[in-house]
Order: structure tokens, then sequence, then C-alpha cells
């Protein structure tokens, strides 16, 4: 059973690998990514008419009476870091799940930089104190297991086993 949990995630999406070692021989061993879950941002599915539009009037604007309308702040931004926020915490659950079903005593978060942020705020004060937790801060969602554990490896980021090549 692994114990490094590897979590990638972007603004629209989180993924969760463990790291797997594998004995081919007696001397050597391949260490891999499987993925176990994802998390989808459901605010990101959502067009921007459909998020941002209301039945009593047009995001942005404020028409009173026959007068020509005129611009307002409908403070879309603070809304997108309140959805941001709120999956973060959807993703904090799913890291702690992850860390009780696994067994996990090392933990990267690799996230783009303004997940990063919300996810310290909100998943790192969540997390077992014995853990060890390594964070970067670039946004790998996009690639896939076996590119992001050659990534990893490739940058020292996770443990090799003894002699530890990759699978093919």
């Amino acid at each position: 059973m692994s114990s490094v949990l590897v979590m990638v995630a972007d603004g629209a999406k989180a993924r969760f690998f463990t790291l797997e070692t594998v004995e081919r021989t007696k001397n050597k061993s391949s260490s891999y990514l499987i993925e176990h879950e994802d998390l989808i941002n459901p605010n990101q599915d959502l067009s921007e008419k459909e998020l941002w539009s209301s039945s009593q009037s047009q995001a942005g604007h404020y028409r009173e009476g026959s007068s020509k309308a005129h611009s307002f702040d409908d403070h879309r931004q603070n809304h997108e870091i309140e959805f941001e926020r709120r999956f973060a915490q959807e993703i904090t659950s799913e890291v702690l799940k992850q860390i009780k079903i696994y067994q996990i005593q090392i933990f990267f978060l690799i996230a783009e930089p303004r997940l990063l942020g919300l996810l310290r705020e909100v998943l790192i004060p969540m997390l077992p104190k014995p853990l060890i937790i390594k964070e970067l801060n670039k946004n790998l969602c996009h690639l896939t297991s076996q590119e992001l554990s050659e990534y990893l490896f490739s940058k020292d980021l996770l443990p090799l086993s003894k002699k530890a090549s990759h699978l093919s």
C-alpha cells in the first residue's frame, strides 16, 4: 500500500494519485502513479450567461425608467473567489478521505497559484500533524498519470525505491 498521495488541481479539476511500487526483480522495483479519484468544479461547467444572469437585470447594467443604462460593479470577482473557495473545501474533504483510506505519510499538493493559495488557507490547517507536506506552485492537471510521474521523478520530487525505474 502507498504512503504517498499526489494531488494536482487547477480551477476546474482536481486529481488524486498514489505512488505505487512493484518489485520487478530481487534488486529492482518500479514506482508509478495510479489515479484514484477526480473532482470537477461544477461552476466551471456553467456558461457565463448561466452563472451571471438574473431575471431582474443584465449583469453590469442598471436601468431606471427610460434613462440610459449605467454600469455598476456586480462584484463578480468576489463571487468567483467564493466558487473557488467552495471547490477548495471539496478538495479538502477528498484529501482527508484519501489520507485515511491509504494511510498517507507524504502529501504532494500541486496546484495553479490562485487555487494553491486557497488550499493553503482551507486544507493545510485540517491535515494531520505528522503528515509531510510538499507543495508545487504549478498547473500539472492536464498531464496523464505517466507524464506526471515522469515529471515528478525527473525533478527528484517523488521518493524512489531501490534502483527504481518506470513501468512502460
